[in-house]
């Protein structure tokens, strides 16, 4: 049988039950989570107001998955987040963390093979392509924040640079920091 291409469509009742119209079944978070990881699309509406709710109940999820121990979101990933709420820049976050988890999500298969090749099946380490990675992403990060500021050469003019560029520089910091940590990690398991 054929694939909908059609996302499953899931509505929220008010008492807060989650169903399934593809399946004719209620469905919970857990549920969709799986959905997620199966590749599964879907569209969570209000049953009552019919507005698309799917953004706050992915969020859910994430919140849940969090919850359970499972921390996939850094502290400091977290802090910046919330940093840029309400900044100028927050328009052009939702587009680079996309970008970004696009591109690490088209490099995992090469990640895992390196991964094996490096560590054997199942091991755990790689740094060198998540450095990589990582540094491709603040590659991307710098130049996008620079194409929206004046002269495109990162220099704001307003009483708010030194701010803006105080968490830029932290952010820098904090992955050079990262970078440093990585390349001793690695050099203790090339000597084992």
């Amino acid at each position: 049988m054929a694939k909908s291409t059609e996302p499953v469509t899931i509505k929220k009742y008010a008492n807060r039950r989650l169903y399934n119209t593809g399946t004719s079944t209620y469905v919970t978070l857990e549920d969709l989570a799986l959905m997620v990881k199966n590749g599964e699309d879907f569209v969570v509406y209000d049953a009552k107001t019919s507005d698309d709710i799917t953004h706050s109940v992915l969020t859910q999820i994430i919140f849940e998955q969090e919850g359970k121990g499972q921390n996939l979101l850094p502290i400091n990933f977290l802090r910046q987040i919330i940093r840029f709420y309400g900044d100028s820049m927050q328009m052009l976050v939702p587009r680079y963390l996309d970008m970004s988890i696009e591109n690490f999500s088209k490099e995992q298969g090469n990640m895992r093979e390196q991964l094996t090749k490096t560590f054997g099946a199942g091991g755990f380490g790689g740094f060198g392509v998540m450095e990589e990675q990582v540094r491709r992403n603040m590659e991307i990060f710098d130049r996008t924040f620079k194409m929206f500021l004046p002269n495109g050469r990162g220099e704001e003019v307003s009483a708010e640079t030194p701010a803006k560029t105080d968490d830029f520089d932290e952010l820098k910091r904090q992955v050079a920091e990262m970078q440093k940590r990585l390349d001793k990690l690695g050099d203790g398991s090339k000597t084992d």
